[in-house]
């Protein structure tokens, strides 16, 4: 009786012994799925460095502030200037043209993710100043419309086309919630296609807060911001956005010419 007892339990251990082969064949030993995990897996990638923190905001009655700012754009030519201003990480602010904005909404984006300040200049540089109620609402929606359209910001400030503005205009602009800017130097880069010209001209006049006027849509005026901003910069002026320069608070419907904060102004 004992042979055939035997011989099954002999056949169990060949068959055991079988399938712990099979199986040792399919399943990895613990070594390998390390080795494969940290294959597969790669060494780990290096933490991407912090954003250096943007610097506070100066204080505008004691600091030179300026505010450089650009009408009509974007242009083709704003590009440059974007890179122009990126480089020396220098803010300023834009008053646009609606009917470019549409034309150009990848520069507005831009202009926005770059921390730039965004405002309106009507939607086709009409005389504001001397337009009907209907003309002005019709300018200033529109233009608001595709700047939010591009970029998600409603502007609260305008840049009157030509400096025009008039009783009826601030009373628009105070119902709108839109301040109103004008400036404080103006180089006439619009008819002295000139680069150092305007370079001259923006230099000899800046002063601690003044608005000053350019515009982004000749190539000759962004040709002269690097050497405006140098030379302000090593006479120790800081460049600051409109609403910096006012701290933060313009008045729907006011105009602002220049920062008058009295004789602290710009002094260390």
């Amino acid at each position: 009786m004992d042979g055939p007892n035997l011989v099954r339990r002999g056949a169990a251990a060949v068959l055991a012994a079988a399938i712990c082969g099979g199986l040792s064949t399919l399943a990895p030993s613990a070594g390998r799925v390390e080795f494969a995990a940290a294959q597969r897996n790669g060494p780990s990638p290096p933490e991407a460095p912090e954003p250096a923190p943007e610097p506070p905001t100066p204080d505008c009655t004691r600091a030179k502030c300026v505010a450089l700012t650009f009408d009509d754009g974007p242009a083709a030519s704003t590009g440059e200037l974007l890179d122009i201003l990126a480089a020396r990480r220098v803010k300023a602010t834009f008053f646009l043209i609606g009917k470019n904005v549409a034309e150009y909404p990848d520069l507005v984006r831009r202009e926005h993710a770059a921390g730039h300040e965004i405002a309106d200049h009507s939607y086709s540089h009409a005389n504001l100043g001397r337009a009907s109620k209907k003309k002005i609402v019709s300018e200033l929606t529109r233009t608001q419309d595709e700047i939010r359209r591009a970029s998600g910001v409603t502007p609260t400030m305008l840049r009157p086309p030509y400096g025009s503005t008039s009783k009826r205009l601030a009373e628009i602009t105070r119902e709108m919630g839109m301040a109103q800017v004008l400036w404080t130097v103006d180089p006439q880069d619009w008819d002295s296609r000139d680069t150092e010209d305007v370079e001259r001209r923006v230099l000899a006049a800046a002063k601690p807060g003044y608005i000053v006027l350019m515009h982004d849509i000749h190539r000759t005026t962004v040709k002269a911001v690097p050497k405006i901003i140098d030379r302000l910069a090593a006479e120790g002026y800081v460049f600051v956005t409109v609403s910096e320069l006012f701290g933060g608070r313009l008045t729907p419907g006011k105009e602002y010419v220049q920062l008058n904060s009295g004789e602290p102004q710009g002094l260390p």
